[in-house]
């Protein structure tokens, strides 16, 4: 299983690992400077409420993840490249190749989801269809992949993780190409809800693929860098559509998300091991897999741990349903200015991530957990207490970050600590996570939705309420294990 990934980067020449860092670290700092220096100009704009055209958006979305693009790269390589081992009894390398291909498997849904929003009005005036029916293939997409979460797990568990993964990717191809060549709007939201469905397939397996391979902490810290591209993605991809959109034209950013799944077909043939043996899987039962599921929702430490990473991962849901209407409306940041606003987020999570990454070893995944929990508990507090003080916009921004910059340190080593209770069914486990999870973050945004008074305190609150529920849920559940 290992023998794949033993390309060890220790082998790699100095030299080329120090041009390596020297160019990443020239480009960080060239973009940060420019970075900077627009940030302080929007910002000291930002009672002017302009309408961004869409090459000024493109530009801004090439400028935030231009910055950020190289200081991730960075810090995966570093962390990669550190002499280190696997915990597990056939090792494996946690190599430079391995991170890249399950980024790139990790990255099929938020691409999906992102990189045709800029598309959005096209695709109404080319089918003829309104703007709510075009809306509602993001609904059906997403729908699809909370539903399908519930199917590919247990299936996983019984017929292996390679075959399931795979299958998945090539319907995903498949819808890919039916929605480039779709005429209808209706055909459209039937390939997309299908694609979701598919999308989930990747999304699931991955977690219990690395389960398989790594133990608990080794598991942790690769999760957290498959994490750091899941949401780093979502930043890239409507630059990407932007530019396919203005090239030529909607149905071409399909034709790319059909291209990328080709790719990460051949990478899961070539590269991608079978990691569950045939002897530890039990057969396929709807019936099994109901009393699985219920086996884990009557477990403490279970629901302590799907609720734990569930709310945590809802607060940050609370920002992206609400958060620009609070920056663009209430505090009269430029549209411009929000994105630059918004890559702070990134930028935390990235060095929030690094840290996880070079820690969870040494100090252990449930540590890592109370730690990312209190830094959360902190930052939703001081965002109530910011916005009761009136402190303003920066009194906002600075808890946020905080908070989103330890949705990777929480979400991993959850799912770490959960999978390693439940090895033989490390699908099922990670379908059950990944449904409440996504369950629960649409539920609060969608309360966010639906109370907001053209206030901060729809957000604010929700954000703080999850941080509260959260660190609640592990402290009272699963601060021992069973």
């Amino acid at each position: 299983m290992g023998c794949l990934f033993q390309e060890s980067v220790s082998q790699t020449p100095l030299y080329s690992r120090r041009t390596l860092f020297f160019v990443a670290r020239e480009t960080i700092c060239t973009q940060i400077i420019r970075w900077v220096s627009l940030l302080i100009a929007l910002c000291n704009n930002n009672k002017k409420k302009d309408i961004l055209s869409r090459t000024e958006t493109i530009n801004c979305y090439n400028s935030i993840y231009l910055t950020l693009f190289p200081i991730a790269l960075s810090f995966t390589l570093r962390s990669v490249m550190s002499q280190s081992s696997a915990v597990t009894a056939s090792p494996t390398q946690l190599s430079w190749l391995l991170i890249i291909i399950l980024g790139a498997i990790a990255a099929l849904t938020p691409l999906a989801i992102d990189m045709y929003l800029p598309a959005m009005p096209a695709i109404a005036g080319d089918l003829g269809a309104p703007n709510s029916a075009v809306k509602s293939t993001l609904v059906a997409y997403t729908a699809g992949f909370a539903i399908g979460q519930l199917f590919h797990g247990p299936i996983s568990d019984s017929y292996g993780r390679k075959p399931v993964m795979l299958g998945g990717v090539i319907l995903f191809f498949i819808c890919a190409v039916v929605s480039a060549l779709a005429e209808d709007i209706n055909v459209l939201m039937l390939a997309r809800s299908t694609q979701g469905f598919a999308g989930a397939a990747a999304a699931v397996i991955i977690q219990a693929l690395v389960r398989d391979m790594f133990e608990r902490e080794e598991f942790a810290r690769t999760m957290s860098f498959i994490t750091l591209v899941m949401t780093i993605a979502p930043l890239a991809a409507p630059m990407i559509g932007g530019y396919l959109l203005t090239w030529f034209d909607w149905r071409a950013i399909f034709w790319v998300l059909a291209g990328w799944a080709c790719f990460v077909m051949v990478c899961i043939v070539v590269k991608i091991p079978e990691t569950l043996p045939k002897n530890h899987r039990p057969p396929l039962r709807i019936g099994a897999s109901l009393r699985n599921y219920a086996r884990m929702l009557k477990t403490p430490f279970a629901v302590g741990m799907i609720f734990c990473s569930g709310f945590s991962f809802a607060g940050m849901f609370s920002f992206l349903t609400a958060g620009s209407f609070v920056y663009i409306d209430y505090y009269g940041v430029s549209a411009k200015a929000f994105g630059y606003l918004f890559g702070l987020n990134i930028v935390c999570l990235i060095i929030m991530t690094f840290l996880n990454g070079r820690l969870v070893r040494k100090m252990g995944s449930h540590w890592m957990l109370r730690f990312g929990l209190a830094i959360q508990l902190v930052a939703g507090i001081a965002i109530a207490v910011c916005q009761w003080l009136d402190l303003g916009l920066w009194g906002t921004v600075i808890p946020v970050m905080t908070y989103v910059g330890v949705i990777s340190t929480i979400g991993s080593n959850s799912m770490a600590c959960l999978l390693s209770c439940y090895p033989q069914m490390a699908g099922t486990a990670s379908s059950l996570a990944g449904t409440m999870r996504f369950g629960i973050g649409s539920l609060v945004g969608a309360g966010v939705a639906v109370v907001s008074d053209g206030t901060p305190w729809g957000m604010i609150g929700a954000i703080a309420i999850c941080a509260i529920l959260s660190a609640a849920f592990y402290w009272l559940l699963a601060r021992k294990e069973p």
